[in-house]
């Protein structure tokens, strides 16, 4: 996957078309059960390749929390988040971008704790995935959702050629407004992959195997009531350090998640659209 490039222009024709930025997140996000393409199960792998097109691919996978509090920020990034993502990593200096979204869920109580899609490039096919993605709209009064899942599939079930041929690590970015579940059990694993696991996982050995692979950032939303929890936000920093972006408002994920990027493949300390263009401890981005 990850063919053809992203065209700003194609999708501003596209938005005005379908209405992304008038219609409601029911109308836009219209699956009322998991995408059959983006059921994880019986899944081996999902590829982010070079080719001649996009001869130095950078990975980037976001996780995005689709219980009930958080399905704002998908129908945000559809209207304007994400073009401006995209735009502002090719301007940036990102030149092939490929992108994968999942949406989490809560394996202890949901019906589609994962759902993945596949790694693109084109403004077209990024559209499609993010908005097959299932606002399941659940989650549970448990002990936060299922963020370790994307670590498990990162770390397990993806292949990327920036590690493989250059030694770059990918990007990869949970975003969400609750604690981590702390356990996946193998039987879970089972259900939703398919696959006959050994062992039990901790978050921890998830989030240490993904990294490998990935630099693995969590945003954690604080707008929410959940998200304004300093216990929640403490324990996401015992967990994942200086990876713990805090975010007031969902309209900075896509800023954010850019400059991140950036930073890291570029050298850049640049600030989109902000009246600065250097970083200076600011208590968004902790690298």
């Amino acid at each position: 996957m990850g063919y053809a490039s992203y065209s700003s222009d194609s999708r501003s024709v596209r938005s005005a078309s379908l209405g992304y930025t008038t219609k409601s997140t029911h109308e836009i996000f219209k699956q009322r059960s998991i995408n059959n393409a983006m059921n994880p199960y019986g899944v081996t792998l999902r590829e982010s390749r070079d080719s001649v097109e996009h001869p130095n691919v950078v990975s980037i996978v976001l996780n995005l929390d689709v219980t009930g509090s958080m399905g704002s920020i998908p129908h945000f990034l559809v209207k304007e988040g994400l073009p401006n993502m995209m735009e502002s990593l090719i301007d940036g200096g990102i030149k092939d971008p490929q992108v994968l979204f999942t949406g989490i869920g809560d394996h202890e109580c949901d019906d589609s704790p994962l759902q993945v899609g596949q790694f693109e490039s084109s403004d077209e096919l990024l559209d499609k995935w993010l908005t097959d993605v299932y606002l399941e709209g659940g989650g549970g009064g448990n002990e936060g959702e299922s963020y370790l899942l994307a670590w498990y599939f990162a770390g397990y079930h993806t292949a990327i050629d920036s590690i493989d041929k250059r030694g770059q690590k990918g990007f990869l970015f949970t975003i969400g407004d609750e604690p981590t579940l702390k356990f996946l059990p193998k039987g879970h694993i089972e259900r939703i992959m398919g696959s006959n696991p050994q062992t039990n996982f901790t978050a921890a050995e998830l989030l240490e195997k993904a990294s490998k692979l990935y630099h693995c950032y969590h945003l954690h939303i604080k707008q929410t009531g959940a998200g304004g929890r300093q216990e929640t936000m403490d324990g996401w920093k015992q967990l994942i350090g200086d990876h713990l972006i805090i975010v007031d408002h969902k309209e900075d994920v896509a800023r954010i998640i850019a400059e991140t990027v950036i930073k890291h493949q570029t050298g850049a300390n640049i600030l989109l659209d902000a009246p600065s263009t250097v970083i200076e401890e600011k208590p968004i981005i902790l690298l």
